[in-house]
């Protein structure tokens, strides 16, 4: 909304300076006395032109000095533009923001397509901790391009190829306890693949025996033996139906659930192509892709696939079945040099979508990092449970007259909400050590804290009606700082929607949604909206507005807005 009104300002200034100037660095200030947005551009471009910066901003200055919805605009400092928003002008965005159906949010991908791939856990596995970030960042990143316009695709490209599933061929032969499987059949199957690393790690003997197993096991599985095919089947088939019941409790869902299996056929054709134009050669036996300096294999000297061409695969069938504008990769940041690799094989190949991967930091534990075959995971419904019953002793504590339905309701989306919340506000390339307190803390820039804003908004106007108030968009003005500052919070949530659809970075909506939630309070708790006398209308107006504006934010970070708490 705001940027709507002060692009075209700065663009038509800068274009007296340089007409291919970038002019998106207008920033929100975070001091109001220094305006509500500040312009670097004179100062960015005096250096290169060899201008003294303030004179260029007192010659761009008059673009702003006496616009619509421009109150004051001032030089500062070394060359700095400071702009003040009229008032007026706020209140009537907001009222305009509040009746968009779509809250202010940039529709950029209107008649796109996006892809994004995300979670991707290995079949046979439990979910563990470990797969909440790309769960959770590549689920929000979904819900972020759906808002913005974008026709959506989520991928869950599972794990279900590949020589695990000879390991757990030789351990299901050895070792099963069929009735442990019949009770529980991914906890059984995890406990094999453990059981199988503990013995094969034997450096001679039945260690070296176990492993040739497994190679051949994998083998005959890659050549369609019906018994290892049965097998395989029956694994996926198990794990699959647990994944959903995490991804149901999660809120998570996906338009298309394929594993690296599906391509495995494709691989071939996808390299024949590659040497048919010219993109591929043969070498030494091997098949190889030049990038400059560089080589990327297709394919091995003993025939097999790599990653790159499995990837290659499964673009070609994306490109085929959905066309997609966009395809986002969400994995952990150490498998970026692959991603970029492949995408340069891609581009030479002609790959028409824009390919983005948003690599993300580990989840560690204390001691070090986790894996299955070491045993030391925390399982993913473990934590969501222990996440439910802390935020079940706070509700009955704190709202023990609500029935027992509810109570538990308010309990899982608290819990659960914690969990999510407190990964996706971290920046997603940053190493996360995982930690009970700071997880599931119910306060500061929390989930809870979030859910709590939301509550007390609706709670005010379930009061407000229960006195005779009814909220009217026509009577809202702003004419306190902390109703501004409040304005401005909802404004410029939009540019943090934006932000983060540019930068592939969930955290931006995140941190928007905290500060709305801080400016909301500050507000709540200093003007006494139900005591405020001829302020009253405009203040259960602004009141209205933030609601709405908070149930859509959480729902952007897949959390379940709470009427009450």
């Amino acid at each position: 909304m705001i940027p709507a009104l002060l692009r075209p300002l700065a663009a038509a200034a800068a274009a007296t300076v340089d007409p291919d100037a970038d002019v998106d660095a207008l920033v929100p200030t975070n001091n109001p006395a220094n305006g509500d947005y500040q312009w670097n551009f004179a100062f960015r471009m005096a250096k290169a032109r060899r201008e003294n910066p303030r004179a260029l901003a007192e010659r761009l200055l008059p673009f702003f000095v006496g616009r619509p919805g421009v109150a004051k605009a001032e030089v500062a400092g070394p060359g700095f533009l400071n702009l003040y928003l009229d008032d007026t002008w706020l209140a009537q965005a907001l009222v305009a923001q509040a009746g968009d159906a779509a809250f202010g949010l940039p529709q950029s991908g209107a008649g796109k397509l996006a892809i994004i791939d995300f979670s991707s856990p290995n079949v046979a596995k439990r979910m563990h901790v470990g797969h909440m970030r790309s769960t959770h960042l590549g689920h929000v990143l979904s819900l972020v391009h759906r808002a913005a316009g974008w026709t959506v695709i989520g991928d869950n490209h599972i794990g279900d190829w590949g020589t695990p599933f000879g390991k757990l061929i030789v351990a299901w032969d050895h070792w099963r306890d069929q009735r442990g499987y019949d009770a529980d059949p991914v906890g059984e199957l995890e406990r094999l693949y453990v059981l199988f690393g503990e013995k094969s790690e034997a450096k001679e003997g039945a260690g070296v025996h176990l492993a040739d197993r497994a190679r051949d096991e994998t083998a005959k599985l890659q050549r369609g033996d019906p018994r290892n095919t049965s097998l395989w089947e029956q694994f996926r088939t198990a794990s699959l139906a647990e994944y959903d019941a995490v991804y149901a409790r999660m809120g998570v869902r996906f338009e298309e659930v394929l594993g690296e299996s599906a391509y495995g056929g494709m691989t071939d054709a996808v390299i024949d192509g590659l040497l048919a134009a010219g993109v591929a050669e043969e070498s030494d036996g091997a098949v190889i892709v030049r990038l400059g300096e560089q080589v990327s294999v297709v394919r091995k000297k003993d025939g097999a696939a790599t990653y790159t061409a499995t990837d290659l695969a499964c673009v070609k069938y994306r490109m085929e079945r959905w066309n997609p504008t966009k395809m986002v990769y969400v994995t952990d940041g150490r498998q970026h040099q692959h991603f970029m690799t492949f995408f340069a094989v891609a581009a030479r190949d002609n790959v028409a979508a824009e390919l983005v991967h948003m690599g993300f930091g580990m989840l560690k534990l204390p001691d070090g990092a986790m894996s299955t075959r070491k045993g030391n995971v925390i399982r993913l419904v473990e934590l969501l449970d222990e996440a439910v019953a802390r935020a079940r002793a706070i509700v009955d504590e704190k709202s023990g007259t609500l029935d027992e339905a509810e109570r538990a309701s308010i309990a899982e989306a608290v819990g659960v909400g914690a969990v999510r919340y407190q990964d996706l506000v971290q920046s997603p390339g940053t190493d996360i050590t995982f930690d009970w307190d700071r997880m599931l803390a119910m306060d500061g820039n929390s989930a809870p804290y979030l859910l709590y804003t939301r509550a007390r908004a609706a709670s005010l106007l379930r009061k407000a009606a229960a006195a005779g108030h009814t909220p009217d968009l026509d009577a809202l003005t702003l004419d306190h700082p902390r109703e501004r500052e409040l304005a401005l919070a909802m404004l410029r949530f939009p540019e943090a929607v934006e932000s983060a659809l540019r930068a592939t970075a969930p955290n931006l909506v995140a941190e928007a949604t905290y500060r709305l939630c801080e400016a909301f309070n500050r507000f709540f708790h200093e003007l006494h909206v139900l005591t405020g006398g001829d302020r009253l209308a405009s203040r259960l107006a602004l009141t209205f507005t933030a609601d709405r504006l908070l149930v859509r934010a959480l729902r952007l970070l897949g959390l379940v807005p709470l009427d009450r708490m």
